[in-house]
């Protein structure tokens, strides 16, 4: 296939080039319960307060109270936020050399549906970061996917026109919603069908 003369590679970040590993943490946020750790994060994204945390409308410390008497937890805000964190497993899914190489010919992004947490913890733990100068997050945007308006900030700060973009997500509905926008959407599964996707579209690295 001839390449379309793509300018832009977006990534979404949790499942693509970090993996969330529940079980590592969130049991230790319902301390005394019964509750598995997916049987918490089911109840946290279920939450009705869960759209403000996601979208910036609530601040960590009230995040954090609010979750301690949900749960009945007895975490310090220092507590909650270690373990908040330990999610996102310490090793990315993606090489620094493919990533280095994709951003020396394309504008990479990271669009994400994440928290104010969570963002503080990635940008100062995975060196990969430095090769994404444009990152655009539900907690800062003030909306989540699939909202076009989270898609088009992305297209915005990237300075490109949907056509000349890639989005990456492993969750189908939020490739959709870029697809509908007109961007090429690639649904991720493995590396390896991720870099025989792109390479079928005409993005190109060496």
């Amino acid at each position: 296939m001839p390449s379309r003369q793509f300018r832009a590679i977006i990534f979404d970040i949790g499942g693509v080039l970090i993996r969330v590993d529940i079980s590592r943490a969130l049991g230790g946020l319902a301390k005394g319960h019964s509750l598995s750790p997916q049987e918490v994060w089911a109840a946290l994204e279920k939450d009705p307060r869960w759209p403000d945390w996601q979208e910036g409308r609530m601040s960590p410390g009230d995040w954090y109270l609010h979750v301690n008497q949900r749960l009945g937890g007895s975490l310090t805000f220092e507590q909650f936020t270690e373990t908040w964190n330990r999610v996102l497993d310490p090793k990315p899914v993606q090489d620094d050399s493919f990533l280095k190489k994709l951003a020396q010919s394309y504008c990479l992004a990271l669009l994400s549906n994440t928290d104010p947490l969570h963002v503080a913890h990635m940008e100062s733990t995975y060196e990969f970061f430095h090769f994404f100068p444009t990152r655009i997050y539900s907690c800062s945007v003030g909306a989540s996917k699939p909202d076009p308006l989270i898609y088009r900030r992305a297209l915005k700060a990237c300075e490109v026109q949907a056509d000349k973009a890639v989005y990456i997500d492993d969750v189908p509905c939020y490739a959709e919603a870029a697809r509908r926008l007109g961007m090429t959407a690639i649904v991720f599964q493995s590396t390896e069908q991720l870099h025989a996707e792109l390479r079928q579209i005409g993005v190109q690295w060496s």
